[in-house]
């Protein structure tokens, strides 16, 4: 529990406490059920799929009386968009009454079914069809998945159906299902609170449970939305538990309904009298209902593709087809789309073939074939992970055999990515893969934009808050960060307000990493290009351009990186251009500058941003004396000579040598009161004024 704060305690159940808590270093806000109390004999090792944080306090090889933990163990691998699995599964120790808790921890989600019927009661107002349907196919369909895997939810209510988005929800609390596992205790539960119990099946409250009694609860849930508009709270709950020995409450009800013309009342008054029959072997199975439901309606959500899909394929038969070609494998991934264990296999599958046998055509085919599967599984961290790996793997052949391969233009690859990143802000390895991929496909401005547009710049300086011992992150963020800086137009900078301080807190933390030292050089760089470097951090910016360039001189990025962003703070500021050739604990910036000249005297590019910075500093007439006096003329001379094909090289040296020219004769502007200030070597910002222009007055 160190790395959780308890935010809030809601209402304990009589399974336990719920806990609204924050991760410390993610800031994410998460809910942790702690439940009733384990033996503490043996504690469990429990582990986490990959890409999940493995759970603490458990010692390993240990095992649990208590079968509740081994049989919780399917809930942490249950991959669906509209389910919401657990984060973590712990033992918690309480010294006061000497005893273990067993604790799961689960995304945290404001809104629910219930508060919408809630919301629209006080109304006295429907809900409307499109929505109604759109989100009860993404419950149908999760709970589909539930029982294909012979896994009963046992308490689906309206407030266990979590909405985490407007339009997007998610099933929840199917701890139920291995907790309820004390028939005394139940018993005892099932007469304490009418109201929660109201959803449940009729045998239910007897403590025998199936998949139809799941089905009881969704009709259940399917009554009170059509009905919330013309019945209160008590009149709900009195027909959901009338209508366990009076069916014919329910017709009156359905009725009703249409006769106000409730939207979607037609399409479930045929089929909730078959949902809640007090026998559950003459309730409808979820494919029927989902059947039923879709056929009756326009509208097409994750649900209606069930209807649609064939049959499960068997193991054996889509493991030959995934065995077969590269076409083949493409065509199992197209025809089984909702079916995650077979796009998982199908995925690695690729990822075992050699780039030379691949042979897919780069880089449309693949990237529209691997889209829509991750946006359809998002909230499936290994599917994302394989599908980031295969993208990376084709892009970069691409880009290794001809550097101007042109990335996909369309901008659904980059928003894809963002949302994965959302989806999955703890999984360290899958953000890597995100990050690096968005770093290729924001080369175009395009998706830049877009990206800006979708909050981008808050997701990345949030990661390198949160993950600054990861290096892999670190270094990725920077050069995301660089890629969507340059050249880019700026609308908002309020989100890159805190850049500044991340980046430098970065460079702190790897003081000899090369790699990172030349992403940041240029992060710092565009950051000032863009203004977005307040005027009393530019000494603090200064310092780490210098720094930076000190750490790998030869590394030909990072002097390039780091010349244009001490140029652009030399020519918006004399303070910065100042603390560039001040002597200090490292030596002199202009005798760095020169030693880097040295080493890349070679290169015209090099070259020229060296002359660029060169000219920013000689602009101002005291630091043009200090180059004077170091006897930087002939050098600016050999720039010049050996690069007079670079119109803008031999400008920038010409721009130096006049400074020099200038700086070299006597300065006779008195200043009222005084003598005329002659030319001084040996820089001292403390007693050296410029010299004061005659046409502005003094400085």
């Amino acid at each position: 529990m160190e790395k959780y704060q308890v935010l809030e305690r809601l209402t304990p159940g009589a399974l336990g406490v719920n806990m609204v808590v924050e991760e410390s270093s993610s800031k994410e806000k998460l809910v942790i059920k702690q439940q009733t109390r384990v033996h503490r004999a043996r504690a469990a090792s429990v582990s986490a799929p990959p890409g999940m944080q493995e759970p603490s306090g458990l010692q390993s090889g240990q095992h649990c009386v208590d079968p509740r933990v081994g049989t919780l163990m399917p809930l942490l691998k249950l991959q669906h968009a509209h389910i919401s699995t657990y984060r973590e599964l712990f033992i918690l120790w309480d010294h006061e009454c000497c005893s273990v808790y067993l604790c799961l921890v689960l995304e945290h989600s404001e809104g629910s079914f219930q508060q919408v019927i809630e919301s629209k009661r006080t109304d006295r107002a429907v809900i409307g069809a499109e929505w109604l349907l759109s989100v009860l196919g993404q419950a149908m369909d999760a709970l589909e998945y539930l029982h294909h895997l012979a896994v009963i939810h046992r308490n689906l209510k309206p407030s266990n159906i979590a909405l985490v988005s407007p339009g997007h929800c998610r099933l929840q609390d199917l701890s139920s299902h291995t907790l309820m596992s004390d028939e005394a205790k139940w018993n005892v539960r099932a007469e304490e609170d009418p109201l929660q119990k109201s959803w449940m099946a009729p045998e239910a409250l007897s403590y025998n449970f199936s998949t139809k009694s799941d089905i009881w609860s969704l009709g259940c849930i399917i009554l009170d939305m059509l009905s919330c508009s013309f019945l209160d709270a008590a009149e709900a709950m009195q027909l959901r538990k009338s209508i366990r020995t009076l069916p014919a409450g329910l017709g009156n009800v359905l009725r009703a309904a249409e006769q106000r013309q409730v939207p979607a009342a037609n399409i479930f008054s045929a089929l909730l009298p078959s949902m809640l029959q007090a026998h559950p072997g003459e309730r409808m199975a979820i494919q029927a209902v989902i059947q039923a439901t879709f056929r009756s309606s326009s509208l097409r959500g994750p649900a209606a593709r069930t209807v649609q899909r064939p049959q499960d394929v068997p193991v054996f038969v889509a493991n030959m087809l995934l065995e077969s070609s590269v076409a083949s494998i493409i065509e199992v991934m197209k025809n089984l789309a909702d079916q995650p264990e077979i796009q998982l296999r199908a995925l690695r599958k690729l990822l075992q073939i050699s780039e030379a046998q691949r042979g897919l055509p780069w880089p449309m085919e693949l990237v529209e074939l691997v889209i829509p599967i991750m946006r359809q599984h998002e909230r499936l961290p290994d599917i994302q992970l394989c599908a980031c790996a295969l993208l990376q793997s084709v892009l970069g052949q691409a880009l290794a055999q001809d550097p101007a391969a042109e990335v996909p233009r369309d901008s659904a690859l980059a928003l894809a990515l963002l949302s994965v990143a959302r989806s999955h802000p703890r999984v360290e390895p899958l953000l890597v893969s995100v990050y690096s991929l968005l770093t290729i496909v924001c080369r175009e401005d395009s998706a830049s934009e877009e990206l800006q547009a979708a909050g981008v710049f808050e997701h990345i300086l949030g990661h390198l808050d949160g993950f600054s011992q990861n290096r892999d992150i670190c270094v990725n963020c920077l050069s995301l960060l660089w890629t969507l800086l340059v050249d880019a137009v700026i609308t908002n900078k309020a989100p890159l307000e805190k850049a500044l301080v991340l980046v430098a807190r970065v460079l702190a933390a790897y003081p000899r990493d090369v790699e990172i030292a030349e992403a940041g050089c240029a992060v710092l760089w565009l950051l000032s290009a863009h203004g977005c470097v307040e005027e009393e951090r530019f000494v603090q910016v200064v310092a780490l351009l210098l720094r930076s360039l000190r750490l790998c001189p030869g590394r030909v990025l990072l002097v390039i990186n780091a010349c244009r962003g001490l140029a652009s703070l030399a020519r918006v500021s004399e303070l910065a251009a100042f603390q560039v050739v001040l002597p200090g604990e490292a030596g002199n910036g202009l005798a760095l500058i020169v030693e880097t000249y040295q080493a890349h005297r070679d290169d015209p590019e090099v070259v020229e941003n060296i002359c660029l910075l060169l000219a920013r500093l000689a602009a101002y007439q005291e630091i043009a004396w200090e180059m004077v006096s170091s006897d930087m003329e002939p050098l600016i001379l050999e720039m010049k000579g050996r690069f007079s094909s670079s119109l803008t090289l031999v400008s920038y040296a010409e721009e130096i040598l006049l400074a020099l020219g200038a700086a070299q004769a006597p300065c006779t502007v008195s200043v009222a009161g005084h003598e005329p200030l002659p030319p001084q070597t040996g820089l001292s910002p403390a007693s050296r004024p410029p010299c004061p222009d005659p046409t502005l007055g003094l400085p």
